[in-house]
Formats: C-alpha cells, sequence, structure tokens
C-alpha cells in the first residue's frame, strides 16, 4: 500500500507535525487525551493495527514518517496559542473504529475532563442569620 504525508497541529500549542500514513485509514480526531476503549501506539511502532496513535508534541524526530514542520497553527481550538512550541504534551490521534460493522462513537475520559475553572462554584449563600446580606 502506498503512505501518504498528513499533517495534524498539537492541541495544546498549535506545533504541526507530518505523519506518514496508509491511505485506508481514516481519522476520527485528535484530542489532548486518549478516547476511551481506545488503544494507541507509539508512531515508532506499527500503528496501523491500532486504534490510533499516542504523539508527543516535539518528540520522536529519528523515527521515520514523522516530521515536525516548525510551523504552527493558530485555530481557535488551540488550547495555548501563545505556550512555548512545541510544547513537549501528549495528544492522541484516534482513527475511526467499527465494533460489530457499527462505527464507535468515542467517550473521552472523565479524569481527564474539566468541569468548572478556578473561582466561585455557584451562587452565594445567605450573610447571616435568616438574611442575602441585605
Amino acid at each position: 500500500m502506498m503512505n501518504y504525508p498528513v499533517r495534524y497541529y498539537c492541541p495544546h500549542c498549535g506545533a504541526v507535525v507530518e505523519l506518514d500514513r496508509e491511505g485506508y485509514l481514516s481519522d476520527k480526531s485528535v484530542t489532548p487525551y486518549p478516547l476511551v476503549g481506545w488503544e494507541y501506539s507509539d508512531p515508532s511502532e506499527d500503528y496501523d493495527a491500532a486504534d490510533g496513535v499516542k504523539l508527543v508534541c516535539g518528540a520522536d524526530e529519528s523515527v521515520d514518517g514523522l516530521r515536525w514542520t516548525g510551523d504552527r497553527m493558530t485555530a481557535e481550538d488551540v488550547a495555548e496559542p501563545t505556550a512555548e512550541s512545541p510544547c513537549g504534551r501528549e495528544f492522541y490521534l484516534s482513527f475511526v473504529r467499527f465494533e460489530d460493522g457499527e462505527e464507535v462513537d468515542p467517550e473521552p475520559d472523565a479524569s481527564y475532563t474539566e468541569i468548572a475553572a478556578e473561582g466561585p462554584g455557584g451562587p452565594r449563600g445567605p450573610d447571616g442569620p435568616g438574611g442575602f446580606g441585605f
């Protein structure tokens, strides 16, 4: 089969990587976290048999078929567009997966989900006995 260079960008900082891939693989997503139930391989392994590839931003320069371009994406979904690039953080390329002939919808791992930023967690309560500080 023939390999094709496909470009992705780190969702943390926007650094662009080029990965030579087989044409039959279909991308599902690129995320800063692994998808629940997906098995990932390193880019130096046979990732064609895996559900995706675990990449480290800026790493693995010696791997055949992997090249960091030096470019930087400035898309709206880059989490930290002002961060150092490449940032050295992990991110995950997930391929489309099928079970019993049906495409599997991914679910993010709950341990990586940020529910709220720092700050107040809800409405203020009463400031004294029976009152709301009026």
